[in-house]
């Protein structure tokens, strides 16, 4: 079985969270975390019932992590 990543965004102005799976375009949001995958998990039935399971699990990208070694000051001058 495959793992997925699901990048949860808080939404610091209105409250509660996207979520989303990298690469597809579908969304879901909720107050709760839990509320947000939820709807994402209804957004990506929809997309995968109208594209294909083949045509999601193309789209699917890896997000590169990368630790730096500096602070955001650094990073950020020019």
């Amino acid at each position: 079985m495959e793992t997925i990543t699901i990048e949860l965004t808080p939404d610091t102005e209105v409250g509660g969270f996207t979520a989303q799976i990298p690469g597809i375009p579908a969304y879901g949001e909720g107050e709760t975390e839990s509320q947000a995958i939820a709807d994402l998990k209804e957004a990506v039935i929809a997309y995968v019932s109208f594209f294909g399971i083949e045509d999601a699990l193309a789209r699917i990208t890896r997000p590169a992590i990368r630790s730096l070694s500096m602070s955001l000051e650094e990073f950020s001058r020019a």
